[in-house]
């Protein structure tokens, strides 16, 4: 993979689009997808799943991108399952090493989804403070385990 990814990751996010679209949409013309696709598929899983404050969308953007390098399409192929799971594995515990959580909310001690937290979040300058760095460590920890 190419070292410039994060670089490419930061620059999406700071271009106006979400967490997971920035992750994930770097990495998809190399893997087969066309960017815009990949733009959409991972339109959703911004801010914790369309700002619900669930799994983190620099996570889901990594883990599309394990699965679309590593997983398989025929439902008997048992290795590529392992192999991509352990891929996972293996991803999250990183990102939870360096941040304590996979969890939206969690990491930005708010809910986004609501005015208070929306609120919180703009006051505080989460996005730049908080989530560009985790989009660039996402990134990053993908770059080192693929």
């Amino acid at each position: 993979m190419d070292a410039k990814k994060a670089n490419q990751a930061v620059a999406c996010f700071k271009n106006g689009f979400n967490c997971s679209q920035s992750v994930f949409s770097p990495y998809a013309e190399q893997l087969g997808m066309d960017k815009n696709v990949a733009l959409k598929v991972s339109g959703a899983f911004g801010g914790g799943m369309a700002r619900m404050g669930e799994t983190c969308g620099a996570v889901t953007g990594s883990l599309m991108v394990i699965g679309l390098r590593h997983a398989s399409a025929n439902s008997d192929d048992d290795v590529s399952k392992q192999k991509t799971y352990d891929m996972v594995h293996e991803f999250v515990e990183e990102f939870r090493a360096r941040h304590s959580s996979t969890v939206c909310r969690e990491l930005l001690g708010c809910e986004i989804g609501t005015e208070e937290g929306k609120r919180t979040f703009d006051e505080r300058n989460y996005k730049e403070t908080k989530c560009s760095k985790y989009v660039e460590d996402a990134a990053t920890i993908l770059e080192k385990i693929l």
